[in-house]
């Protein structure tokens, strides 16, 4: 008995102790450099977008991880959600891997036959079929789009998958990205 008191006034004292520690807002140099690159374009939105199509791309070890700017570009351009081109890439040949030699067509357009001369062109002849073809036809959503673009019932909720990665990807910049965890 003499013990377990002895442990409990041992254990009240060290409480009793403890002081809190206090971090410092630093950052590494990377981290700055970065949240420069971030603030300075003042284009944070279309930053995080990229920097997020990138590391998705990157970890399914994709031909397009060098076409984020491309995809950006398009969407911009065609007034389209940022994730929807490589989500429907993501899903017709897992991001380029599974596409016909030198075809450059990651999203099966016209079934996957069409022959594109680049990434790029592929996203961009894709991306203004989509607003020219689909959305300004009334198909706004991926439930609207999906009937037309596919033959399958499920399109549309595996595309959603992919878009929901990216934005998982976006929301997890954002965070590391915060400005109030670089110190100026």
């Amino acid at each position: 008995m003499k013990r377990i008191i002895t442990g409990i006034f041992i254990l009240i004292s060290l409480f009793l102790l403890i002081r809190p520690v206090y971090g410092q807002k630093v950052a590494g140099n990377s981290a700055v450099i970065a949240y420069n690159i971030y603030t300075e374009n003042n284009q944070s939105h279309f930053f995080l977008k990229r920097l997020a199509i990138r590391r998705v791309l990157e970890r399914y070890n994709a031909p397009l991880v060098n076409e984020s700017e491309s995809f950006i570009k398009t969407c911009r351009a065609y007034n389209l959600d940022c994730y929807l081109l490589p989500s429907i890439a993501g899903l017709e040949s897992t991001f380029g891997r599974f596409i016909l030699p030198g075809s450059y067509n990651p999203f099966g357009w016209d079934r996957g036959y069409m022959i594109f001369s680049s990434w790029e062109k592929g996203i961009e002849t894709v991306g203004k079929g989509l607003r020219d073809g689909y959305l300004n036809k009334g198909a706004l959503s991926l439930d609207e789009i999906g009937p037309i673009y596919s033959e399958s019932p499920t399109w549309s909720q595996r595309v959603q998958y992919f878009m929901n990665e990216f934005n998982r990807e976006e929301a997890k910049l954002q965070l590391y990205l915060n400005q109030e965890s670089v110190e100026l």
